[in-house]
C-alpha cells in the first residue's frame, strides 16, 4: 500500500519527532500524521486523540484504509486529559490556536518530564505557546515554516528543562526562528512584524493604552534587532 501523503504544514510537523518516538496526535482530525510516522518507520505506535467524535470515526477510517489498528488507537479525548502519558514519548499538537495550544498544556502537570518532546504548530498567537513554553522550563530545541499560497506556519518542537528559558521581549514572536535563513522563516518574521507595528500604529492613532503602545514599540525594537543581526 502506498504511503500517505501530507501537505507541506503537516509533512513539517512529522519531520519534527524523534525516530523511535510512540507519539499521541492531539486534535488529529483523519489521523493522517500518526498513519505517516507509523507507515514510515518513524513510529512504532500512535494514538490519534480527538475532542469529537466525527473527527475520531474520520480517523478510525484512515487507520483501517491503511490497515494499521494492530498500531495506532484512538481516544476520545479534550486535549492530553484522556491520554495515558506512558503510552507515548512525543505528543503533536497540531492545527489549533496558539491559545487553546497553551491552555491544554497549561492544565497537564504530567508534561514536565524531561523524556517527552512537544511538536506544537498553532495556527494564530504562535507568541502565547512560546510565551508557555519560555515561563515553564521548556526550550525550544526544533522550529521552522511552511507554507502555501495563502499562509505561512510555524512549527515548535520543544522540550522540558527545568530552566525558566530568558528572553528579549521580541522572542515570544520570533522563537529561534530569526536565526534561520531560508525565505519561508523571513516571510513568517515579516508577517509577524507587520502583524506588531499595524497594531502599535492603531492604538497610537486611536490614542489609547499608552502603556501598550510603549510595550509594543519596545518589542519592535528588539524585533528588528534580532532579525537585523
Amino acid at each position: 500500500m502506498k504511503t500517505i501523503n501530507l501537505d507541506s504544514r503537516l509533512s513539517l510537523v512529522a519531520s519534527f519527532v524523534r525516530k523511535g518516538s510512540r507519539v499521541a496526535d492531539v486534535g488529529t482530525d483523519h489521523a493522517y500524521i500518526p498513519v505517516y510516522l507509523v507507515q514510515t518507520g518513524v513510529s512504532p505506535s500512535a494514538v490519534a486523540a480527538d475532542l469529537r467524535k466525527m473527527p475520531l470515526e474520520n480517523a478510525k477510517k484512515t487507520i483501517e484504509q491503511y490497515d494499521l489498528s494492530s498500531k495506532i488507537s484512538t481516544a476520545l479525548s479534550d486535549g492530553l486529559d484522556g491520554i495515558d502519558k506512558n503510552c507515548c514519548d512525543d505528543i503533536v499538537i497540531a492545527g489549533m490556536g496558539g491559545m487553546l495550544i497553551a491552555e491544554i498544556l497549561s492544565r497537564t502537570d504530567w508534561i514536565y518530564d524531561k523524556r517527552f518532546r512537544f511538536v506544537l504548530q498553532p495556527m494564530s498567537h504562535q507568541e502565547d505557546v512560546r510565551g508557555f513554553l519560555f515561563e515553564n522550563g521548556f526550550e525550544i530545541v526544533e522550529e521552522g515554516c511552511s507554507s502555501d499560497k495563502k499562509h505561512c506556519y510555524c512549527v515548535i518542537a520543544a522540550e522540558f528543562t527545568g530552566k525558566e528559558k530568558e528572553h528579549s521581549p521580541a522572542m515570544i514572536y520570533t522563537g529561534t526562528l530569526y536565526k534561520r535563513k531560508d525565505e519561508t522563516a523571513k516571510a513568517y518574521l515579516a508577517n509577524q512584524l507587520s502583524r506588531l507595528t499595524k497594531r502599535r500604529d492603531s492604538l497610537k492613532k486611536a490614542g489609547t493604552s499608552p502603556n501598550e503602545v510603549e510595550s509594543l514599540s519596545e518589542i519592535i525594537d528588539d524585533f528588528k534587532k534580532l532579525t537585523e543581526d
